[in-house]
Formats: structure tokens, C-alpha cells, sequence
């Protein structure tokens, strides 16, 4: 990916001014209040940090020289308290030049700058898609060795060519506000990935809503990916996660129906992670529901846990939603998710993630 699609705003946020931020330039800092504005000058004296204070708004002008910009905002961050970092606003513009009415697009939170000046290694994997695709069976609970289809669940490739476990770079990505790009390239790499081994069965796509501004703009090149592959839609899942939907159920609403009225399903992910879930079952009204892993692990131990996974199943059935059990790794659990009436099953008791889809899993006789 180049830089110039880093910038497209189409799909993503402008990181322009952020990715030169180690250049020097100007530094404007807005604060949510005067106490902390106060305190940030008291520091600054102390380090004979030079700076311009504008009155009519708690705000600070700072010349930048080569890199200071990333040491004074790393420095400022390390007075504030969570709600500040958060609250508190920066721009960065490059040179001695006043900010122009399109830069105020480039303005972030001091948080998100300052993990954004500490991405380099993610924006590097980002130009270079440095990015692979692993897939995990999702089976028929009544038959495990009958494959439904796959999930593809991203990991990145780093300089010496190891794997990168997901979460480190989600969490990366979403602090330095680089979820947009990573969550294009990741659906990208999964059809990509999936067509080459020319499996049968289904594909599921994870994806975060709030990386979407606008669902059409930002997913038509997901869909002529699909078209590109030869996929038909209806071998398509695309997962929302339930404990990362956005507060604003509207957006999701209009994301979920471009989906499916190109024709594709949908899945809501992680079931019982969140805090809403049957509001959202109510809300969204999905093909498919996963359950979390945090209710399928020891299952069939925990009375709390059955009770609540029971009570799921149940909904889904009497609303035809199909189910698929998720981090599955003992028999136990297989059988008494299976007694109770869940669809598929998904787990390291079936098949671990692998880089190519595996064709076969255990036969139910085995168990």
C-alpha cells in the first residue's frame, strides 16, 4: 500500500501532518481545561521549552525542531491523566507554515499522536502489506469432519519474517488510529488468500465498524476484491464483533444492510464479550451469532456459564440464527454444546489456525 492510499480519505483517516511528525514543524496543542493547560506550562518552563500561548483558547503554539515534536508530546503525555491524553487535541504541521483550513482533518487526540509517532514498525508493515492470513475450520457440530467453511483471522509478517499474533497489532493500530488501513488490508489479504487455495465452503471476513466511515465508499474495494477472486456472495460471512460495535447502532445498521443487499451474510462475533448482546440480536439480526469463547470454555463445569449459553442457544433456535461455538478444545464441551442444539463448531479440538485450509478435521466417530 502507498502512502498516497495511507492518505485516501475515502476509507481511511489523513495521517499527512502525523507521518512527519519526527520533522520539524509547529506543534498546536488544544486543552479541555485550564487546570491542565496550567500544568503542562509549569513543565514546560522547567525544561525551558519555548512555547506561545493563546489566550482566547487553552491552547499552546510550539517550534519544532527535527524530532522534537514526538519528545515534547511523549513528555506532556507523561503528566496527564488517561482522560486528558484523551481529551486533550494536537495538530502537527511540517515547516513554518500556518495550518490551512485542510489540515485541521489531521488533528488527533495527544494519545493517538503519541502512539502514532511510536508506530513506525506498523506503518511499515502497512506500506508494504506485510500481512498473511490464516484459516480455521468451522465445522458441523453434528459431524466435525463435514467443513462449513473457514475463518480467516489476520497476522502480521515482521522484518526477520515471524508472525505477529493479532491482538498486538489491532491494539497498535487502534491507539495510533491506523484501524481503517489495517482493517481494508486484512479483508483484502483474506479474499485474496482464500481464492489462491480454491477451498469449498465459506469464508468468514472479520471487520470493524468503526473503521468505516462511509459503507459504501469504503467497502467497494472488498467487494470488487470478491468479484476479482470469482467468490460468489453467498460464500461470504462478514463478522462484526460484538464487544467493538460503535455506540452509534445507526452506522452499523447501514454498514450491515450494503452487505446484505449485495447479497452476503452476517455473523455477529464474540456473543457474550459485550454488554449487549441481545440488544443487539434485536438490533441487528444476524445469519449467524458465535459465541464467545469465555462462555464455550468448561461449559459444561460452570452452572453460571451453561444456564447463560443454554438461554443463548434457545433464542437463536426459536429465531432461526444459526450458531457456531467458538475456542472449542475439549470433548466435553463439544458434546454438551452439541446436545443443547449449536450449529457449527470452531476450536483447537477441531484444527488450529493454519496458513492453508485444511480439507479434512476429526470425524465425530473418532470422539
Amino acid at each position: 500500500m502507498s502512502k498516497t492510499s495511507l492518505n485516501n480519505k475515502t476509507c481511511t483517516c489523513r495521517h499527512t501532518a502525523r507521518c512527519h511528525a519526527k520533522e520539524a514543524g509547529k506543534l498546536f496543542v488544544w486543552f479541555p481545561v485550564e487546570h491542565t493547560l496550567k500544568k503542562v506550562i509549569n513543565s514546560l518552563q522547567q525544561c525551558a521549552v519555548k512555547y506561545e500561548l493563546i489566550h482566547d483558547k487553552p491552547m499552546l503554539s510550539l517550534d519544532c525542531k527535527i524530532g522534537q515534536a514526538q519528545e515534547i508530546a511523549s513528555r506532556v503525555g507523561q503528566l496527564l491523566t488517561p482522560i486528558e491524553l484523551k481529551e486533550t487535541q494536537v495538530l502537527f504541521i511540517r515547516g513554518t507554515i500556518q495550518p490551512q483550513l485542510q489540515d485541521f482533518s489531521d488533528i488527533a487526540s495527544l494519545q493517538q499522536f503519541i502512539k502514532f509517532t511510536q508506530s513506525d514498525w506498523l506503518l511499515e508493515m502497512l506500506e508494504k502489506e506485510k500481512f498473511t492470513s490464516y484459516f480455521q475450520p468451522i465445522v458441523s457440530m453434528k459431524n466435525t469432519s463435514q467443513i462449513y467453511g473457514y475463518e480467516a483471522l489476520l497476522r502480521g509478517i515482521d522484518a526477520q519474517g515471524n508472525l505477529i499474533p493479532p491482538a498486538q497489532i489491532i491494539e497498535s493500530a487502534t491507539e495510533a488510529g491506523l484501524l481503517p488501513q489495517l482493517d481494508r488490508i486484512a479483508r483484502l489479504s483474506s479474499i485474496a488468500q482464500f481464492s489462491r487455495h480454491q477451498v469449498s465452503g465459506k469464508v468468514f471476513i472479520n471487520f470493524s465498524p468503526t473503521a468505516l466511515y462511509d459503507p459504501v465508499s469504503c467497502l467497494r474495494s472488498t467487494v470488487e476484491a470478491i468479484n476479482r477472486a470469482g467468490i460468489s456472495y453467498e460464500r461470504v460471512v462478514f463478522e462484526v464483533v460484538e464487544s467493538d460495535t460503535p455506540q452509534d447502532l445507526e452506522h452499523l445498521k447501514a454498514v450491515l444492510k450494503y452487505y446484505r443487499d449485495a447479497g452476503f451474510a452476517i455473523a455477529l462475533d464474540d456473543i457474550g464479550s459485550g454488554y449487549s448482546s441481545l440488544n443487539l440480536l434485536h438490533q441487528l439480526r444476524p445469519d449467524l451469532i458465535k459465541l464467545d469463547m469465555e462462555l464455550t470454555r468448561n461449559v459444561h463445569l460452570d452452572p453460571y456459564k451453561a444456564a447463560i449459553t443454554e438461554k443463548v442457544l434457545e433464542i437463536a433456535q426459536q429465531l432461526n440464527i444459526l450458531t457456531v461455538a467458538e475456542g472449542i478444545e475439549c470433548i466435553d464441551e463439544l458434546n454438551w454444546l452439541r446436545e443443547r442444539g449449536a450449529t457449527f463448531a470452531q476450536g483447537y479440538l477441531i484444527a488450529k489456525p493454519s496458513p492453508i485450509p485444511v480439507n479434512e478435521t476429526l470425524a465425530t466417530s473418532s470422539f
